[in-house]
C-alpha cells in the first residue's frame, strides 16, 4: 500500500509539474484538425498514436521548461512554490521524466506515418527552444503561441501525411490566442523581468500597451476563426460558437487585474479553457449536425 501511495503522489506532483490540465488549450484544436482532415472521425488506430503523441509532446515540453527555469522560479515569489524550487521533485527525476516522454513522442510519430516521423526531433528542438527565448526577446510570447500550433498542424500530418493550407490557419489561430493571454499573464512580473533581465512584453512597453496588443492578437484571432467558416464552409453552429468565444475572450480582457493573482488565473487559463471547449462543441456540431 505504501508503494502504491508513493507511486499516487509522485504520479500526481508530475502532473502538477506540467499542469496537465492546460492540455485543454491545444487538444480541442488538435481534434478539429483531424476531423477535418479525415472527412470524418479518424480512424481509431490514427485518434490513440495521435493523442499519445500529443501528451507526451506537450508533458516533455512543459517539464524541460520547468527545469531551465527552476531558477527564476526560486526567485519569483509567484512561482517559488513550484515542485523544483521546492525540492518536492528532483532535478533527475524531472530530466527521466522529458527524455521518456519525448521518447514515446517518437514513437507515436512513427507509428502514425513517416512525415510525422521526420518532422519529430523538428518539433522538440522547436517546443523545447522556447524555455531560452524570454532570455533575449520580447517575441517569446507569440513563440510559445507558435510550438503549441504544432498540436493542430501535426494532428492534421498525422491524418493525412501531407501538407495542407487549413492546418496552418488553424495553427495561426492557436498561436495568436496563446501569445495573447500570455503576454496577460506575464503583466504579473514585470518588475521581477526587469529585476532580472527576462524579456517579456509587458516589461519591454508597459503594462498598458501590453494590453493593447494582446487585445490585438485576439481580434486577429477572432478574425481568422471567422475566415474558416469560409474556408471550410461551415454552418450557423460554428458561428454560434465563434461569437460566444468572442464574449468570453472580451470578458478575459475586462477582468484583469495584475494585482489580484486569482482573477488573472480566471483570465489567463479558466476562461480560455471553456474558450476551447466551446470552439470545439460547436465546430464539431456543426459539422456532425448540419
Amino acid at each position: 500500500m505504501e508503494l502504491i501511495r508513493k507511486f499516487t503522489r509522485k504520479t500526481r506532483m508530475f502532473g502538477e509539474l506540467v499542469m496537465f490540465s492546460h492540455t485543454l488549450f491545444s487538444l480541442p484544436f488538435a481534434l478539429i484538425s483531424m476531423v477535418w482532415a479525415a472527412g470524418g472521425i479518424p480512424s481509431g488506430y490514427v485518434l490513440l498514436w495521435s493523442l499519445i503523441a500529443l501528451v507526451a509532446a506537450r508533458n516533455g515540453a512543459n517539464a524541460f521548461n520547468r527545469l531551465i527555469d527552476r531558477q527564476f522560479d526560486a526567485a519569483n515569489p509567484r512561482t517559488a512554490h513550484r515542485h523544483l524550487p521546492r525540492k518536492l521533485l528532483h532535478e533527475r527525476e524531472v530530466t527521466t521524466f522529458v527524455v521518456i516522454n519525448f521518447a514515446i513522442f517518437i514513437l507515436a510519430a512513427g507509428m502514425l506515418n513517416p512525415l510525422c516521423l521526420w518532422l519529430s526531433p523538428v518539433a522538440i528542438i522547436l517546443i523545447c527552444s522556447y524555455s531560452y527565448t524570454k532570455r533575449f526577446t520580447w517575441l517569446c510570447h507569440l513563440y510559445l503561441g507558435f510550438t503549441i500550433a504544432s498540436a493542430p498542424i501535426g494532428a492534421w500530418f498525422a491524418v493525412t501525411g501531407e501538407f495542407a493550407f487549413t492546418p496552418f490557419v488553424i495553427g495561426t489561430i492557436v498561436m495568436l490566442w496563446i501569445g495573447g493571454f500570455d503576454i496577460i499573464y506575464a503583466t504579473q512580473d514585470i518588475e521581477f523581468d526587469r529585476e532580472t533581465g527576462l524579456w517579456s512584453v509587458p516589461r519591454v512597453f508597459g503594462l498598458d500597451e501590453a494590453l493593447f496588443i494582446a487585445r490585438g492578437l485576439h481580434t486577429i484571432m477572432v478574425l481568422l476563426l471567422f475566415s474558416l467558416y469560409v474556408l471550410q464552409d461551415l454552418g450557423w453552429l460554428y458561428l454560434i460558437g465563434i461569437l460566444f468565444a468572442t464574449i468570453l475572450l472580451a470578458v478575459e480582457h475586462n477582468i484583469i487585474k495584475p494585482s489580484n493573482r486569482k482573477r488573472m488565473n480566471v483570465a489567463s487559463y479558466n476562461l480560455n479553457q471553456v474558450i476551447s471547449m466551446v470552439i470545439l462543441f460547436c465546430t464539431m456540431a456543426d459539422y456532425f449536425l448540419t
